[in-house]
């Protein structure tokens, strides 16, 4: 298993985690049940899930949210966590150039640039979060405890 950017913070932080490779079939939409299909491969409760969102305030500055990914993100409570006017997500060809990850495969660990960094507070209700491991096709599995501490998130409430 190829070790990824994300794996190598947590380790450095002594942060216990495990990592699971999986069939990605490139289907990252919630509409197509992303969510469940990924939680069906990984053996785990779906709502433990959660995908990462890069999106960008009215004043340019990038932002990351980290949520259930059975939900979409609601755009107001977003605006309200980061106080920002507006959030618009970031062009999936910018993706690469700003965190070093592509779409399906962003992790809220290890992006090129350290960006504030939101976590929907659900997280708190499940025992361990799987989040990307920064490549698709792969997840990590940590406390939520743990994933809050090693991105210097804020919990914030961000889904509908």
């Amino acid at each position: 298993m190829k070790k990824t950017n994300a794996m190598r913070i947590l380790e450095k932080l002594k942060i216990p985690f495990t990592a699971k490779e999986y069939e990605d079939n490139d289907d990252h939409k919630l509409e197509h049940g992303a969510a469940e299909e990924t939680a069906r491969k990984l053996g785990v409760s779906p709502d433990s899930v959660f995908k990462t969102i890069v999106m960008r305030t009215d004043t340019k500055e990038v932002v990351v949210f980290c949520q259930s990914a059975l939900h979409e993100i609601n755009l107001k409570k977003a605006r309200n966590a980061c106080g920002a006017k507006e959030v618009t997500p970031v062009k999936q060809e910018e993706l690469l150039a700003l965190t070093g990850y592509v779409r399906g495969g962003c992790s809220p660990l290890g992006m090129k640039k350290k960006y504030r960094t939101f976590i929907d507070s659900s997280v708190l209700n499940v025992s361990q979060v799987h989040v990307s491991a920064g490549v698709r096709g792969m997840q990590i599995s940590l406390s939520p405890e743990d994933l809050i501490k090693a991105s210097e998130a804020e919990v914030a409430d961000l889904i509908l």
